[in-house]
């Protein structure tokens, strides 16, 4: 950051200027101290580079007079440095594995590939939120605790994939063991985003029991159902005969979702496509937006030294060589 602290001195800008035009532009005739009455035998006379070199001097003159304008002007060099001040969020998401996650109506891929692409694009607009991750199926394990590390939690999304549990969907289950892990949490506000497809049939607790806990520590739950009402394409590996695909229906509970979310003062968003999906993570990305304070500090280093020795050095050197080199001669 470069600014003056006097600019007001610059105008003074015009006096260098000033000398330039007067010694190049307007003074064109100049008389000499000795005149002579005929001056006819000097007009074969070529001019030598020493009097094409005298021009040098006003421009000199002119250089010296703008440096010690500008340093008069007191230059200052700023380094800014900044000071970001944050509460952060606390979020916690919650990915359901189960087998469900399978089905492949967000075409092209399934559901479990494309929420975690979505996952990882919320995880990147995050900027001093901590962020943790839950996974579950039958049973729910923490996969990453909440951290500022959004590159190591982005890997550790990537690394998520069917068969790291036994199958079955423990709603209640992992949200209790998102509660845990955030209830230890220091900021302003905590928040709990689980994504699903089925229903609870897993797990000694029940959802709603969940839910309650997750209120009674001022924890908000957000809950997403994945999928298309009616039924999905399911692939089916047999040793034999190799992959095929199978209808079957979706077995989403919307009501228990829509209650938890009631209960902890959260939301319930449907996602039928992958599209719908993104829309929703941005949009609980704009509801839980962390205010950011930022104070800006300038140190400034002053630069008006340099200006004046550097006019003093062309200052004598445009002594010098007006009495040396092209000294004139009465």
């Amino acid at each position: 950051m470069f600014r003056f602290a006097h600019p007001v001195f610059l105008i003074f800008t015009l006096l260098s200027i000033g000398i330039l035009v007067y010694h190049l532009v307007l003074k064109k005739q100049k008389y000499a101290s000795m005149r002579y009455s005929d001056l006819s035998l000097m007009d074969n006379l070529k001019s030598t580079s020493r009097l094409r070199e005298v021009k040098l001097l006003p421009i000199l003159r002119a250089l010296a007079i703008l440096c010690f304008v500008l340093a008069l002007a007191q230059p200052q060099s700023g380094l800014v440095s900044q000071e970001v001040t944050s509460e952060g969020i606390d979020i916690m998401l919650i990915l359901d594995i189960s087998g469900s996650m399978r089905a492949e109506d967000f075409q092209p891929q399934n559901r479990l590939y494309v929420a975690k692409q979505v996952i990882e694009d919320f995880i990147s607009q995050r900027q001093t939120d901590r962020v943790g991750l839950v996974v579950f199926s039958r049973q729910s394990f923490l996969q990453c605790p909440l951290t500022l590390d959004y590159k190591i939690l982005s890997d550790l999304v990537k690394k998520v994939d069917f068969g790291m549990i036994e199958d079955g969907t423990a709603i209640g289950l992992a949200i209790t063991n998102a509660v845990d892990h955030l209830k230890l949490g220091k900021g302003k506000s905590k928040i709990i985003i689980l994504l699903t497809d089925g229903v609870n049939n897993a797990g000694e607790i029940n959802p709603v029991t969940a839910a309650n806990v997750a209120s009674a520590m001022g924890i908000k739950v957000y809950t997403i159902g994945a999928g298309k009402p009616g039924k999905a394409i399911y692939p089916v590996d047999h040793p034999i005969f190799g992959r095929r695909y199978v209808s079957l229906p979706n077995e989403l509970d919307e009501k228990s979702l829509t209650q938890i979310a009631q209960i902890t003062g959260g939301e319930y968003f449907r996602a039928k496509d992958e599209r719908r999906l993104k829309e929703i993570y941005e949009e609980i990305n704009r509801m839980e937006k962390t205010e950011v304070k930022v104070k800006e500090y300038v140190q400034y280093e002053e630069l008006f030294g340099n200006f004046l020795l550097l006019g003093l050095a062309i200052f004598l050197g445009e002594v010098v060589l007006a009495n040396t080199r092209y000294r004139r001669i009465p």
